[in-house]
């Protein structure tokens, strides 16, 4: 069943959508609205994991910040996520590469290396409760392209420095129990995290630095003009030398033209029942695993013993519920032993993606910054954006310039919208089709294999015939000879044969076939009769009756 579970701080309204992550969140306060005017150093718009990120690094340099969040900290994107933490994008390096060239590319990967080292240490200084990361990241391929992972893997790891392993197919199956996968690649220094969690040890590591958050209170509007900015509130408003959007499509309506750059994607998220012994003997491998370059599927182990499994992307937003079934069957063609899963956690989260598959940071205006558009990157780039931007603002760092080529790029309205849904429908049919045909073109290798070892050895043609070969009629074993046949059980000499007196000159004589005696029957005479039931038999050339003379 599916859980109705919606917080697991009873004593709370009821904000957080209900997920796995909320039935597991540590205790955590909530903080009030803003309710009386305020004039800071900073505004942040947003208390998503980039904008903590951001509100953090400013208030240690010393920098006074408020972080307006409309509804509850990483009540969005930033709580119903995967939870990953890996280096590089959600675009491939390759394309990267060719964007921008190779030193370019290798100054992006750096920075988000610095992204993913600044999860790991944040966690491992603030000693932040119920957030458990747990290291490893497979991106396992359903089609047998080992020559394609070979050249990822010399990218990755000669060209941009990585730390990152090309496994054969052997190696993946003994962790992951299915004929479902071949190659895979994989970064040993990536995690997977409760990210839920990880927010909101951030937001209270945010708030010890200095900076001041309120929840439930929604920026209605922006006056950017001037050296101090200003942002209006339902009950207050907030003076600020620099605004941060750090925000995803909820911004539309503060700042339609940026959200009108991004890309709306619902992933839809479930987590089953402890699967118990079960699960752990189809899968071994205890870090994160991505078998597609789009939304399906993303899955990791989490509370010993279930599954966290996402999938089938919409760009509109669909009741999670209506998706729980197309998960389970996911899971159930992937991994058949595991049977019928049980489903007790289903949520949606919507995700903010530009075209080009980047995140987008840098300065929008005078004193107006952005940080946003982390869809299918991983929480990596959101603690990168936050460190670039509030190096840029207290510092006057000019990282930030390194996305400058992936400008703001309108995404096309309601039409791109469509015409995106058709694409993933598109891009998830070939990838299936594709699938199928490796796993048809390895069990068929596989029985050529078995059967030319058969042969070699030369086993009986039954077996063969179990592997479901044809058999060349040469190699099929030859018919014993007439001589080689056992003798009739029933000796001839024990049927007696009725004696001939007499055959008259032109009488005719049929003659039964018969290997033990033979009978006679005159024709001509009167009351002649065939024996047996008065049938004829005929010799086998079809030639008529015999004479005998």
């Amino acid at each position: 069943m599916i859980s109705e579970e919606e917080n697991v701080n009873a004593s709370e309204p009821a904000s957080y959508a209900p997920s796995w992550y909320t039935a597991t969140m540590v205790p955590t306060a909530m903080r009030g609205p803003l309710t009386f005017d305020l004039d800071v150093d900073v505004c942040v718009i947003g208390a998503g994991l980039a904008g903590l990120t951001t509100a953090r690094e400013l208030a240690r340099r010393g920098w006074s910040v408020a972080v307006l969040e409309a509804g509850r900290i990483a009540g969005n994107a930033s709580g119903r996520n995967h939870g990953f933490v890996l280096p590089g994008f959600a675009e491939s390096m390759e394309r990267v590469v060719s964007r921008v060239g190779m030193e370019h590319a290798k100054a992006l990967w750096d920075l988000s290396e610095m992204g993913l080292r600044y999860v790991r240490t944040t966690i491992a200084e603030a000693r932040m409760p119920g957030v458990a990361p747990i290291a490893g990241w497979l991106k396992v391929s359903k089609v047998d392209n080992g020559d394609e992972v070979l050249a990822d893997v010399q990218l990755y790891g000669q060209e941009l420095g990585a730390e990152i392993e090309g496994w054969p197919t052997e190696r993946v199956r003994e962790v992951l129990k299915t004929d479902h996968y071949f190659h895979a690649l994989h970064l040993p220094r990536a995690f997977h995290i409760h990210p839920l969690n990880y927010a909101l040890g951030l937001a209270e590591v945010a708030e010890a630095a200095g900076a001041r958050i309120f929840e439930h209170t929604t920026a209605l509007s922006i006056d950017a003009e001037g050296v101090r900015k200003r942002i209006t509130t339902p009950s207050a408003r907030v003076r600020a030398g620099h605004i941060v959007l750090a925000g995803n499509v909820h911004l539309a309506a503060l700042m339609p033209r940026v959200v009108g750059t991004l890309m709306p994607i619902w992933s839809y998220v479930i987590t089953t029942a402890p699967l118990g012994p079960r699960l752990a003997e189809a899968v071994t491998y205890r870090g994160a695993v991505t078998d597609t370059d789009l939304a399906n599927s993303h899955y990791r182990i989490v509370g010993n013993d279930r599954l966290l499994w996402s999938g089938h992307s919409t760009t509109w937003e669909a009741n999670p519920t209506r998706m729980v079934s197309r998960l389970q069957a996911e899971i159930a063609a992937i991994y058949p032993q595991l049977g019928e899963v049980e489903v007790e956690h289903v949520w949606s989260g919507v995700l903010g993606n530009p075209l080009h598959r980047m995140p987008q940071i840098g300065e929008l205006s005078p004193g107006v910054w952005l940080a946003s558009g982390f869809g299918g990157h991983g929480l990596n780039t959101t603690a990168m954006a936050g460190n670039i931007v509030a190096q840029a603002i207290a510092e006057g760092e000019d990282t930030w310039r390194l996305f400058a080529p992936f400008e703001l790029v309108w995404a096309g309205g309601k039409l791109g919208r469509a015409a995106m849904q058709v694409y993933y429908w598109w891009f998830d049919a070939r990838e299936r089709f594709a699938a199928r045909q490796a796993r048809q073109r390895e069990e068929e290798y596989r029985r050529g294999t078995e059967l030319a070892a058969l042969r070699s050895g030369e086993e009986q043609a039954h077996v063969e015939a179990r592997l479901g070969a044809v058999v060349p009629r040469s190699e099929l074993p030859e018919e014993p000879a007439l001589a080689e046949l056992p003798a009739d059980p029933v000796a001839a000499g024990e049927i007696a044969s009725p004696s001939i007196d007499h055959v008259e000159p032109g009488d005719e004589v049929i003659e039964r076939p018969n290997d033990d005696a033979r009978r006679f029957a005159r024709t001509d005479s009167p009351g002649a009769s065939l024996e047996d039931n008065g049938q004829q038999d005929w010799p086998a050339d079809g030639a008529g009756p015999k004479r005998r003379v």
